[in-house]
């Protein structure tokens, strides 16, 4: 009875551990939804995080679970996960996304986490544990993903300019000042459409594992689809500042219809990885729509060192998240 006991205390605690992981998801990638609406001065911060974390809520009512069956099923094999693994990846995931804060880097948090799981899986089973297909089909839209947000940001910022270019920008402005309220809510959507999903396949991979949910079901508990995304929204609604400011400024300066190009862009593209259940980085994404268009207007336009800082981050997101994963499975292995 003692032994059921802790074993229920233990999976409560890692799906309270998870959903922390899901509210320092929304935190640490707020910048991605609002930094352009913020930086542009259509929205004030506070009117911003509310605003987006609405729409991070929402997109519970809008989109399959088709990453979190990814997450799921997809990325290392369900038969060797356990108590220790979920509690590395978790380690790896949010030992990452506090250094990155800290740093006022805007890292994945998706790939955190995935990098959690394939360092916490190496370490209990070595390579035969990973689902190779699927782990190379997030890694590859860690390259698609931002290359994908900066055709579509650069080709929207060119149609608008196009369009008016015998608009005089005073009207151009206020105009996209209303239509940017549009594209910063599709963003949003498409955030918490996609990035709530991977924590909903980490506490479904728990429960399955430890026999509280069906391998054979469909879909995952309701609660656990509700908590995650309510988790997500309010972790949203306290923002990232540090990283807001690297977003909205230090890459390109936004005007508002820079910043409705390039939330449209970065919108499309995390629809379509949601259609497709890939667990793809909203923060590669925005990055990607941003330098998009900023490069429209001059090269010159965008400060490629950021820009380069920030990729840096990128390839080191998995590898690090991983070495901490591992490292916080043989610790949980040994003592608790």
């Amino acid at each position: 009875m003692h032994s059921i006991q802790l074993a229920i205390w233990a999976v409560a605690t890692l799906v309270l551990v998870a959903l922390v992981f899901d509210f320092m998801n929304g935190f640490h990638d707020a910048a991605n939804s609002i930094a352009t609406v913020v930086s542009t001065g259509v929205l004030k911060p506070q009117q911003a995080v509310a605003f987006a974390a609405a729409f991070n809520v929402i997109a519970y009512f809008i989109f399959h679970l088709k990453v979190a069956a990814t997450v799921g099923k997809g990325t290392i094999d369900p038969n060797i996960v356990d108590h220790y693994v979920i509690f590395g990846a978790l380690v790896g995931a949010i030992g990452w996304n506090i250094v990155t804060w800290h740093y006022g880097i805007p890292s994945s948090s998706s790939h955190a986490l995935i990098g959690g799981l394939v360092g916490a899986a190496l370490a209990k089973s070595g390579w035969s544990s990973l689902n190779v297909d699927g782990l190379l089909k997030t890694l590859s839209f860690i390259f698609i993903s931002p290359l994908l947000g900066f055709v579509l940001g650069s080709f929207f910022m060119l149609l608008v300019s196009w369009m008016y270019f015998r608009t005089p920008p005073s009207r151009v402005d206020r105009r996209f000042r209303r239509l940017q309220l549009v594209s910063a809510g599709l963003y949003s959507l498409g955030h918490g459409g996609n990035d709530a999903q991977k924590t909903i396949g980490i506490i479904w991979m728990l429960l399955i594992a430890t026999g509280y949910a069906s391998s054979i079901s469909e879909a995952p508990p309701v609660w656990v689809i509700g908590g995650c995304y309510l988790s997500m929204g309010l972790g949203t609604l306290f923002g990232g500042w540090r990283i807001v400011r690297t977003m909205g400024q230090k890459i390109t300066k936004l005007k508002p219809v820079g910043g409705f190009c390039a939330e449209t862009g970065g919108a499309i593209t995390l629809f379509v990885a949601s259609m497709l259940g890939i667990p793809v980085s909203t923060t590669h994404t925005i990055t990607g729509a941003i330098v998009g268009v900023g490069a429209t207007q001059k090269f010159s336009a965008v400060r490629w060192g950021v820009a380069g800082n920030i990729v840096w981050a990128w390839i080191l997101t998995i590898p690090a998240s991983a070495g901490l994963a591992a490292a916080g499975w043989w610790f949980g292995h040994h003592f608790l």
